[in-house]
């Protein structure tokens, strides 16, 4: 990659944040997310309502106040919040006020119930949950050159790359400890559950059953020449981020959802992408498409944080790709084809290889964590 320090280039964060949220920004865009990509919010409405359940057990664990807070960061054009507060059982939804967080305008016809805001609302009770929110938070990336030094990433507007100075300061501080960019090619690194990478901060549960994915890149002796091309994505923005969310909550849950890495595992290239049209791309600054990068889950953790995967956490939360018994096919013809549908769109929720492998951060505030370990039976 050429070394570069002049004009007409800037650090993937700026470049990133016009793109995706400036006057013509990719998410401010009348199609919205759903025009051009699937989450689990549009794969299924069981989504939603494993999301209603987990606020049943916040509210269990709150006591049942008299208003009860969801917070949907990064709401897109409203779909989960809308989902939720209809799948609530009656009592539950009469106390329930929905909040959803996003820089696009309010959609036509939302729900009146539902609160659109810019930024979380401050001191509620209940539950923020982000989902594929952080993913776009925008941050910078940096490259080892040939010298085994990280240098910023910069990036023109129609895509192509310099490199730029070195990293430094807190950025540097953080590659250091949660992405540090050495190797050698000696062999794989060990799972995330493994001492090399650093431990999860003081307090974090983290589920290595459920998070442990194949192993990334590369390890060993400091090398320069073997480290070379080996890139991170800074991630400190999306730290920042997520602890002003969970600030904003007086009592309650926080959740953030996303596809995840950990320490141990980091992807040798990074993760940065672009999607436009239900595929994906080469990340382009100029508004044309989404562009995205896997969250360091682990690094955004605060004390008493739980790490898990979406398979279990939707797992506890009742949703299961187990087909329906064949005998109910005799009995009960209908329900058995309604069952089968909902298993179908489990199984998509909770598939190794696709959304079930997401990451689940829980941080409780000023209340137990309030979601069970292990499977409940599907609802």
């Amino acid at each position: 990659m050429q070394r570069e320090s002049a004009g007409g280039v800037r650090g993937w964060r700026p470049a990133t944040e016009e793109a995706l949220y400036g006057p013509s920004g990719f998410y401010r865009r009348p199609e919205g997310p759903a025009g051009h990509f699937r989450t689990s919010v549009h794969a299924s409405p069981l989504f939603a309502g494993a999301v209603a359940r987990l606020l049943c057990l916040v509210d269990e664990a709150l006591a049942h106040p008299a208003e009860l807070a969801f917070v949907d960061m990064g709401a897109g054009r409203g779909e989960l919040v809308t989902g939720v507060l209809e799948a609530l059982p009656a009592e539950v939804a009469s106390r329930a006020r929905g909040y959803a967080v996003e820089r696009a305008a309010r959609p036509a016809g939302l729900d009146h119930r539902i609160e659109w805001l810019p930024a979380p609302p401050p001191d509620v009770t209940g539950l923020l949950f982000a989902n594929e929110w952080l993913d776009n938070v925008p941050l910078d990336v940096a490259e080892a050159d040939a010298e085994g030094t990280a240098r910023l990433v910069l990036v023109r507007e129609d895509g192509t790359e310099v490199l730029g100075e070195p990293v430094a300061g807190a950025e540097a501080e953080w590659l250091e400890k949660w992405w540090p960019l050495t190797a050698t090619p000696d062999g794989p690194l060990p799972p995330p559950e493994a001492p090399d990478g650093p431990p999860p901060p003081e307090g974090v549960r983290l589920s290595a059953a459920g998070l442990q994915g194949p192993a990334q890149g590369l390890h060993g002796p400091y090398d320069p020449h073997a480290a070379e091309g080996l890139r991170a994505e800074i991630g400190l923005p999306r730290d920042a981020a997520w602890a002003a969310a969970v600030a904003s909550l007086g009592r309650g849950l926080a959740v953030a959802v996303d596809y995840a890495h950990f320490a141990g595992a980091r992807p040798p290239f990074g993760t940065l992408t672009g999607f436009k049209d239900g595929r994906e791309t080469a990340p382009v600054p100029d508004g044309s498409c989404d562009i995205t990068a896997h969250v360091a889950l682990d690094a955004c953790a605060l004390p008493g944080a739980r790490l898990l995967s979406q398979r279990e956490a939707l797992g506890a939360l009742g949703v299961s790709g187990e087909r329906p018994s064949l005998a109910l096919a005799s009995t009960d013809p209908t329900a058995y084809v309604r069952a089968l549908a909902g298993a179908g769109e489990a199984a998509e929720l909770t598939a190794r290889g696709g959304l079930g492998d997401f990451g689940w951060l829980l941080q409780p505030v000023g209340i137990p964590d309030p979601l069970p370990d292990g499977e409940r039976p599907s609802t």
